[in-house]
């Protein structure tokens, strides 16, 4: 059984704050649902996942969600890497977490069934996935991502990680540079280094190559997956993100 973290505590003060007044991108209502209550309950179908540990405004998620043994509410800290440490002290003797962002509400139990198979098998301390830029355009048309091309192909980042509770900490300070620049190529190519950003300019890295760059980087043994499920890769940090959202949920 692998138990589950959902960060919830992004403020509501960037682009999506014309779209609601809420204090907090998780608490951003859908078609009558919170936004992070779409991932709770996505992980709530998953054979596969124990507990689940949402990090957030404590007391307004107290609202929606009643505290049980498979659920709990974490008051949430200022910065990322300190919520991430808070949600695991609230998961003792984890395995392994899967670590979500509360902006995904497409995300399905499929999805995330599909992503914990992909990493099963392997000796990772981090798993990654990476969608393809045509299996996410083909479902969503309207959709606008931040794209990277590598040798293999094109690929959008996923928002959602499979981790080894046991050198989060160790690695937080490292990966808070590389999840501050993962939507912004360049960035991220000025952290790896000058020969891998030149490389990345002619569009010849490879999978491998990132994969290795990225696990040097961090300090331990991480992993890129393939997910061919595209709400993966679909996160809601726009005003046309959340329409495109409300427009898929209510077809469904």
């Amino acid at each position: 059984m692998i138990d589950a973290l959902v960060l919830a505590g992004s403020p509501n003060d960037g682009a999506l704050r014309p779209c609601s007044p809420v204090s907090y991108e998780a608490l951003i209502p859908i078609r009558g649902k919170l936004m992070v209550e779409y991932v709770v309950e996505a992980l709530r179908q998953c054979s596969q996942v124990g507990r689940i540990a949402i990090v957030g405004p404590r007391g307004e998620l107290a609202r929606n969600f009643n505290k049980s043994s498979q659920l709990v509410l974490v008051e949430h800290g200022r910065e990322l890497t300190e919520n991430v440490l808070l949600g695991l002290k609230q998961l003792p003797g984890a395995k392994r977490v899967l670590l979500l962002t509360s902006d995904i509400p497409l995300i399905t139990p499929k999805a995330i069934e599909n992503f914990i198979d992909l990493c099963d098998g392997a000796d990772a301390d981090l798993y990654y996935p990476i969608v393809p830029r045509e299996v996410v355009e083909r479902r969503f048309t309207a959709s606008h991502r931040t794209y990277v091309q590598l040798k293999e192909g094109v690929y959008t980042g996923g928002n959602i990680f499979l981790l080894n509770p046991n050198v989060v900490e160790e690695c937080m300070p490292r990966g808070r540079k590389l999840v501050d620049a993962r939507k912004n190529p360049l960035q991220m190519c000025r952290l790896v280094g000058f020969l891998f950003m030149i490389k990345f300019l002619m569009k010849n890295i490879t999978l491998e190559e990132a994969q290795l760059t990225v696990s040097r980087l961090l300090g331990l043994k991480g992993r890129v997956v393939i997910s061919q499920y595209p709400e993966v890769g679909v996160d809601v940090d726009k005003p046309s993100d959340l329409e495109l959202v409300c427009n898929q949920l209510e077809l469904a």
